[in-house]
């Protein structure tokens, strides 16, 4: 069989049933040979490659199995770079098929040419240090060692991508048709003695603050970080990529950490013995206001890679490691010492102005809140937006709620939200600023192409609005580059794709109401289009606190909103 049959093959026994990406002449034959496999894997086409990389990354974050990207050579592959380099930073296990010129036109000035040869541009230099394992394929014969270790190189840990470069003639070649069994991980070998460290310093800890991370979302380790919490009594928050990870509701969850986070999380750490990493790394945005408040805790990390700060480092499968430390604590749920959860930061800006057709982001995400279904999906972009949406809303109890911080590429959530709906079919929310929409937000397209169950909630300041805020409160306030014309996006979609239900709410109660209606059984894509103040501050340390004191102490809070009545 040709090479990208045997890929389609293999990939089908993997478990894979969505390739996304964007076609072109060096990537059109495993087009090809996905038309032919049919169902049940299925090819969707982006209109970006950066965007069907996101698409990839949606996949996996929701399903926990290997996403799969596809991509020509020139432009099509430079444009995966930002979304791999998100995947790797974030450990989300994906799989890139990039096309590339024929062996025979490689260093001889082939378009597109990027084999390093004769002075061209070097793929494999150039996506080797954002993925797990890059390989150029030079002779169909190698695919049936290659393929297998780049799958397990994606999902071992710590995961990430793997990159596979295809030259066009390699593809159309003859492979054995005979199924290679998969190369397994190498099994994680637990340091007792670190193990025993950190049991006997949790054996002897009256108050534990855990923060969990995104790896107990990859890791399918929920409820085993939930078995941990009640033995040791701790209280637990989550970084702000993870904050689904721990029933926003629980009576321990002590709040989001983090520059986007809740002061009560550094109360909690002040007064703890032990500061448990589960998950996570805890890089600067999971750290930002805390490390003050250390003092004399210990920091343990269970996480496959070592911890950013000093700490003790418990090393290998997260759930594997968090069975064998649970196992070994007193069984039964101590009680949790009292905290007071996670209080929302006051909020406050210049007075929003505009009428009645323009609302606060707190109202905004109330909105948004009240309408969620328990079992959908969020995918929080960059900026404003995703720090109003991390801050204040809870996570849906049975969905995820992703925030890529890895990169924090503008227009992410886009992508990996359709990637989500497209994989479990559950209602996703893509919740972005009017700045990520212009980015990337035509993606709308493939979501009405595709049938997809996503609702576009963008919130439109006319503005990158974290970078306004950043000119405001850092450089005088005296200019702007990031303050644009008022623009009417709820009208423009709805003229682009009349078949789209488009809303254009004026108040929190329309927004509930539209939201609600696009969460009805069997339809597509919604968008609602919500009109923001570009001057109101979001809930973001760093802007809260200038030079000591609050950075708008003249200026007008903005009231908590009144609840939204039910029904």
């Amino acid at each position: 069989m040709r090479l990208v049959d045997f890929l389609v093959r293999e990939l089908t026994g993997a478990g894979v049933d969505h390739v996304f990406g964007v076609g072109g002449a060096n990537i059109e034959d495993l087009y090809d040979a996905l038309y032919a496999a049919g169902p049940p894997i299925r090819a969707v086409v982006a209109k970006h490659e950066f965007s069907a990389a996101t698409m990839a990354d949606g996949y996996a974050r929701a399903t926990g199995r290997l996403g799969v990207v596809a991509a020509t050579s020139g432009g099509g592959a430079m444009n995966l770079l930002p979304g791999l380099a998100e995947a790797y930073a974030s450990r989300v296990p994906l799989l890139a098929l990039v096309g590339q010129p024929p062996m025979a036109q490689q260093g001889r000035g082939a378009f597109q040419d990027s084999s390093g040869m004769a002075g061209s541009l070097d793929a494999h230099r150039l996506f080797a240090p954002v993925s797990r394992f890059c390989a150029r394929v030079e002779d169909a014969g190698q695919i049936p060692e290659l393929l297998p270790r780049a799958i397990a190189a994606a999902l071992r840990h710590p995961r990430g991508p793997a990159v596979l470069l295809l030259p066009k003639d390699v593809q159309q070649a003859q492979v054995a048709a005979a199924p290679v069994p998969p190369a397994l991980p190498l099994p994680d070998r637990v340091d007792r003695e670190v193990r025993d460290r950190v049991v006997r310093a949790l054996h002897g800890a009256q108050r534990v603050l855990v923060i969990a991370g995104e790896g107990v979302a990859a890791g399918h380790a929920r409820a085993d970080l939930a078995e941990l919490a009640g033995r040791l009594g701790a209280w637990v928050a989550v970084t702000p990529d993870a904050k689904d990870v721990f029933d926003n509701t629980d009576a321990r969850f002590a709040g989001v950490a983090g520059v986007m986070g809740h002061p009560n999380v550094a109360d909690c750490l002040r007064r703890a013995d032990v500061c448990l990493l589960i998950g996570t790394r805890w890089p600067a945005m999971a750290r930002g206001a805390l490390e003050a408040a250390l003092g004399c805790a210990l920091v343990v990390c269970i996480d496959p890679e070592p911890p950013y700060v000093s700490g003790v480092a418990l090393r290998g499968d997260l759930r594997t490691v968090l069975r064998d430390v649970t196992a070994r604590l007193p069984a039964g749920a101590r009680p949790c010492p009292p905290h007071d959860g996670p209080v929302p930061l006051p909020v406050v800006g210049r007075a929003v102005t505009g009428g009645p057709d323009r609302m606060s982001a707190i109202d905004a995400v109330a909105a948004v809140a009240a309408a969620l279904p328990d079992d959908g999906h969020v995918f929080v972009d960059a900026g404003n937006a995703g720090a109003a949406a991390i801050h204040l809303l809870p996570a849906p109890r049975r969905g995820r709620f992703v925030v890529a911080v890895g990169m924090g590429g503008m227009g992410y959530a886009f992508g990996a939200g359709i990637g989500a709906a497209l994989a479990t079919g559950q209602r996703t929310y893509v919740l972005a600023g009017d700045g990520a929409f212009f980015m990337h937000g035509m993606e709308v397209h493939t979501a009405i192409e595709y049938g997809a169950p996503v609702t576009f909630v963008i919130f439109n300041n006319n503005a990158h609005g974290m970078c306004v805020t950043r000119e405001q409160l850092f450089y005088g306030d005296a200019y702007s580059y990031n303050l644009f014309r008022p623009t009417d996006i709820g009208a423009g979609v709805a003229a682009a794709f009349p078949s789209l239900p488009v809303a254009r709410p004026g108040d929190a109660a329309q927004v509930r109401a539209a939201l609600l209606h696009g969460n009805d059984p069997g339809r597509g894509p919604a968008f609602v289009a919500v009109d923001l103040d570009p001057h109101e501050i979001p809930p973001f340390q760093p802007f809260l606190t200038v030079d000591g004191r609050h950075p708008a102490d003249a200026e007008e809070t903005i009231d908590e909103p009144e609840p939204i009545p039910a029904g």
